[in-house]
């Protein structure tokens, strides 16, 4: 039954993940593309995660979290440049 659901999840994350990368490629402007790519890189810890439900292997929680970190900054630094013009004050 876990590994329907496990099937079911990589297909409606990964059509996610297609759905998130054509507004990345297309979106009307700047900030449309940066909340596209926040939410593809969510898809893609989901995914981490849910490949580490399939493998039982903690390892990969670990790196789901570190991306989403590392994520978080990404996009706290582009929405910053994009009102201010700089990162750094």
């Amino acid at each position: 039954m876990l590994s329907v659901a496990l099937i079911i999840s990589f297909t409606l994350v990964s059509l996610a993940c297609v759905f998130s990368l054509v507004r990345l490629l297309i979106g009307p402007d700047l900030p449309d593309r940066i909340l596209a790519l926040d939410t593809l890189y969510i898809n893609a810890i989901a995914l981490i995660i849910l490949f580490g439900l399939l493998q039982g292997s903690p390892l990969y929680f670990e790196a789901a979290l570190l991306i989403a970190v590392m994520g978080f900054v990404g996009t706290l630094a582009l929405s910053k440049y994009l009102l201010r013009g700089d990162i750094m004050e």
